[in-house]
């Protein structure tokens, strides 16, 4: 395995999974990576074939060259979602026995796909997890979808919103390799959020376009799923989004609800959670049965503000914590 580095030791490229003439050593570990495939050479090597991977995760992206004209077939495809973006040569792609007008295209888990390459062909292979996929259409539905999700196959960079998702992919490629790429774990899984969230709204598929959190008003009995995780999960940093899927409701349904049942958003509950977690600490605290600081007791239950969190604890319970936590002097 190969990597290009900087003077310093430092990674800067893409790691180098294969890289040679062997086309059936390629085969496999492209098969291990992705779906395993039959492969035909159809013609003289030309060039070493070449695997190379960006990402590895939930939302992987490689590139792939044969350098030699080579068709292969793969059986029904796992669960994930692998998008082809051509880069360089030709080739064309046949899915479900249906020929594409376009190898610019995505298949989906349970999908059988020939492709037909030349020799100069490089593509990239953005693979989304089926987990990744739909645990996004969760927060929009307000379900897990009973079956696999379909993709329309052929991606038209002509529609402006599928150009753009491409660009973001390209995007994506260069960050992977960035000095801030490597380093940054969690702006590496937001692009992967954005980047299937955003394939969802830009791609027709089996769920009509977007899927864009319909869905009926949360029931109680959501309401209560949605307060328990609050409640369980203060200390935890948590979006509207992670809320929403643990009610098993969609984004809109998740605040419609929490608004016409408690006349609030779900950020402020969990606010008001937070702080009445706080202010049984400082009264611990206050009475001597725990030690710690206003501050410490702030970070614990997510307020990295001290300002705002001694505006909030103000209204909610008429003082500052600084008086609760010296009542007990």
């Amino acid at each position: 395995m190969v990597t290009e580095t900087a003077p310093g030791g430092a990674v800067t490229g893409p790691v180098s999974i294969y890289e040679g003439n062997s086309i059936e050593e390629l085969r496999h570990v492209v098969g291990g990576r992705l779906a395993p495939h039959r492969l035909t050479v159809l013609g003289e090597q030309r060039l070493p074939g070449r695997f190379r991977s960006f990402h590895e995760g939930p939302v992987a992206l490689y590139d792939l060259g044969y350098g030699a004209p080579v068709r292969l077939r793969t059986g029904d495809l796992p669960d994930f979602y692998n998008v082809i973006l051509p880069y360089s040569g030709g080739g064309l792609v046949v899915t479900n026995g249906t020929e594409l007008p376009s190898a610019l295209s995505v298949a989906g888990p349970g999908d059988q796909v020939t492709m037909e390459w030349d020799a100069e062909a490089l593509n990239g292979a953005l693979a989304m997890s089926r987990e990744a996929v739909e645990q996004a259409l969760a927060v929009r539905l307000g379900d897990l979808p009973q079956e696999p999700l379909r993709f329309d196959p052929v991606l038209d960079p002509a529609d402006p919103a599928v150009r753009s998702w491409i660009e973001l992919a390209d995007a994506f490629r260069a960050f992977t390799v960035s000095a801030l790429g490597r380093r940054s774990r969690l702006g590496l899984q937001h692009f992967e959020r954005l980047l299937v969230d955003g394939l969802l709204d830009a791609q027709p598929h089996s769920l009509g376009r977007p899927a864009d959190g319909r869905g009926s008003a949360l029931l109680p009995s959501a309401l209560r799923r949605a307060a328990d995780y609050c409640a369980e999960h203060a200390g935890e940093p948590l979006s509207v989004a992670d809320i929403a899927l643990a009610a098993r409701v969609s984004l809109r349904a998740l605040r419609e609800g929490f608004r016409r049942h408690l006349d609030t958003t779900p950020l402020a509950y969990l606010r008001r959670v937070r702080l009445d977690r706080a202010h049984h600490d400082l009264l611990a605290i206050a009475d001597g049965r725990a030690l710690g600081t206003v501050t410490e007791v702030a970070c614990r239950w997510g307020f990295t503000h001290l300002g705002r969190f001694s505006a909030d604890y103000r209204r909610a319970y008429g003082q500052p914590p600084s008086q609760t936590l010296g009542r007990g002097a």
